[in-house]
């Protein structure tokens, strides 16, 4: 039988993407025909979890004139969507390429804070959605000014159902969601030195901290992003380090997300963490060969695993 997917996304966004000739301050820019894409963790990581094959249903809040061109673009890929209505309106991010030194911009926008009645209507939702799915992938930002402990809920009541939550996220909403106890995490090596209460970690510091989460039972799996050198998984027997391939980096929007999503795609078909982590890492560096906000292409992500799996 399938393995089922969930995937929240509680601060969703449209990312509009341009180019333009030369950054200067002060002068009129003129960009490029700007390109609409969906945003937010979760909703990437279904949009690359589709790529590989593999459905997942996605809740994402929604509002406002933005919420109603998510839903579209979302629509538009054939995804199993379950937006969920909110008052304010769904933010968008805007990303601009210099094409004159190819060096990108990325300006994020911040989400409006969802009420206390919002928060309990997400709550009682969510189980017709999907009242036990195998893996919840709980992914991306949380609007400002909301209590991370409204991620504590989440995670609680999917745990109790045995989901194992996978979760990727960053400050407060990490540590609260870390204090809960999860199945993986996938911080890089300033949020696992924020996670351990250090200002900083050396790489060598890395394998200290990453199996003190473990050993205090806070997660099963700890995969840490190392960026363009790849990432390291650790679990309670095991300590895996795979290096990225070389490839020509066009932009890095979505490359977190695609990682969430290979690494998923091979947990589902029950893959030893050794697959899970080389899926990861194609699908990451995949979508770094993208422009602008593009997420890899198949093509892409098989040939870079074959690379790193042979």
């Amino acid at each position: 039988m399938d393995k089922t997917i969930l995937t929240i996304t509680l601060n969703p966004s449209v990312d509009k993407s341009s180019s333009v000739q030369n950054i200067i301050p002060e002068k009129k820019l003129r960009c490029d025909s700007p390109k609409y894409e969906p945003g937010g963790g979760g909703i990437n990581v279904s949009r690359a979890l589709k790529r590989l094959g593999i459905a997942s249903d996605i809740f994402f809040t929604s509002g406002g004139r933005t919420g109603g061109l998510l839903e579209k673009l979302l629509k538009a890929e054939e995804l199993n969507i379950f937006p969920f209505d909110v008052t304010s309106e769904t933010r968008e991010n805007f990303i601009v390429l210099d094409i004159s030194n190819n060096k990108q911009y990325r300006f994020g926008f911040p989400g409006e804070e969802l009420t206390k009645e919002e928060e309990k209507d997400i709550l009682s939702s969510l189980p017709m959605v999907s009242l036990c799915p195998d893996f919840v992938v709980i992914s991306g930002s949380l609007p400002t000014e909301t209590n991370p402990n409204f991620i504590r809920k989440l995670i609680n009541m999917y745990k109790s159902k045995g989901s194992k939550i996978i979760i990727d996220t960053s400050g407060e909403a990490l540590k609260t969601s870390v204090e809960e106890g999860v199945f993986l995490l996938k911080p890089n090596i300033g949020e696992l030195a924020y996670l351990v209460g250090k200002e900083k970690l050396e790489e060598t510091d890395v394998d200290q901290a990453a199996q003190l989460i473990i050993s205090q039972g806070k997660a099963e799996v700890v995969v840490v992003s190392l960026g363009s050198l790849g990432a390291v998984l650790f679990s309670a027997s095991e300590k895996i380090r795979i290096e990225a391939p070389p490839v020509e980096v066009k932009s890095t929007v979505g490359a977190g997300d695609s990682m969430v999503a290979g690494m998923v795609s091979v947990l589902v078909k029950g893959g030893d963490y050794k697959k899970v982590l080389s899926m990861g890492i194609a699908c990451g560096s995949a979508t770094t060969m993208t422009e602008g906000t593009g997420l890899f292409t198949i093509e892409n992500a098989k040939h870079l695993f074959d690379q790193i799996w042979k």
